[in-house]
């Protein structure tokens, strides 16, 4: 069980106790599996965006915004496993669909601590200030972040990832709405304002 102690000047600090061991974070770690606060999904609500995942839903901090370096995609996580038969076809429907459609990249299936789900079309960008932990491995002394290393796994997910980020983008601009239920870019613009009122 681990308990959490924020830094409530800035939220740029937090500290996790395992059986006494205290693990500080003081940063976003490339690649790093988090829980977002509560908080940031009452943050996806409040600038339009849909967010109905009542799970405690883990996300990987994939890459840091070309805009801003305190600004992470990430990318929600789920046991693949705990799928039942329909939707593991449902999703293996999306994967087999040629690379040209860009539903092909709303999900991708790979191999953390167990066979994952991400679903890629949920993705959102996030600050360390949304972070509430990370998501740890191992027991006792050997108690660690899962941060994922697998480059053939990374490469598939940045690929589909920037797929998914640029078609957002174009479809806002041809539509003038979004596409994707979240509203990722005006989730990325306030962001990009809470930074800056910060400075």
């Amino acid at each position: 069980m681990y308990s959490l102690n924020i830094d409530k000047k800035g939220g740029r600090e937090a500290s996790f106790s395992s059986k006494g061991k205290w693990i500080i974070m003081s940063n976003i770690t490339e690649k790093g599996i988090y829980y977002a606060k509560n908080e940031f999904y009452q943050l996806i609500r409040d600038v339009g965006g849909t967010w109905n995942d009542g799970k405690f839903r883990p996300l990987v901090a994939l890459i840091p915004s070309n805009e801003h370096p305190e600004i992470y995609w990430a990318i929600p996580m789920g046991d693949y496993d705990h799928r039942d038969d329909g939707a593991k076809k449902r999703i293996r429907s999306f994967l087999d669909r040629g690379p040209k459609d860009i539903s092909s990249c709303f999900y991708h299936v790979g191999k953390t601590d167990k066979k994952t789900i991400f679903f890629i079309s949920d993705a959102v960008p996030i600050t360390f200030k949304y972070i509430e932990r990370e998501y740890f491995v191992g027991s006792g002394s050997n108690v660690r972040q899962y941060v994922i290393k697998n480059k053939a796994l990374i490469s598939e997910l940045e690929r589909k990832l920037g797929r998914i980020i640029s078609f957002e983008r174009d479809y806002l601009k041809s539509q003038g709405h979004p596409k994707f239920r979240q509203h990722m870019l005006s989730i990325h613009e306030k962001l990009l304002s809470e930074i800056s009122q910060e400075i």
